[in-house]
């Protein structure tokens, strides 16, 4: 389970082990997880982050991580990220979207569109 200091909060992965255990947290919690695939020298990355960081404290219910291209080359490869910045939309592991360029409302739309917050579901 989520600890509440992670709720709302962008989450660097800075080993892939990291990486790992985070992606394994939004499978067993069912969470959308949302990549920010970043580069410390990217001018857009840096313009999307502290909207990023506010999207996420309004959403809780859903998972945001950081993955620098630099630093974690082969999480970027694996998920085919040529671009920065590159946000990759995750559900039980698997990608469901992608948002490339520091584009706001593009972000906000497909996180509502895979990110509702969970239904109740009554009898």
């Amino acid at each position: 389970m989520a600890t509440s200091s992670e709720e709302g909060q962008v989450i660097g992965c800075h080993k892939v082990e990291e990486w790992k255990v985070q992606l394994q947290k939004g499978v067993e919690t069912k969470k959308l997880v949302v990549v920010d695939f970043t580069a410390s020298w990217c001018g857009p990355c840096r313009f999307i982050a502290p909207i990023l960081a506010d999207i996420a404290k309004k959403m809780p219910h859903v998972m945001f991580l950081k993955v620098d291209v630099d630093e974690l080359k082969k999480v970027a490869e694996e998920w085919n990220v040529e671009a920065m910045p590159t946000f990759v939309f995750i559900k039980e592991g698997k990608e469901v979207d992608r948002v490339v360029g520091a584009n706001k409302d593009g972000l906000l739309q497909t996180i509502e569109k895979h990110g509702a917050a969970p239904a109740v579901v009554t009898a």
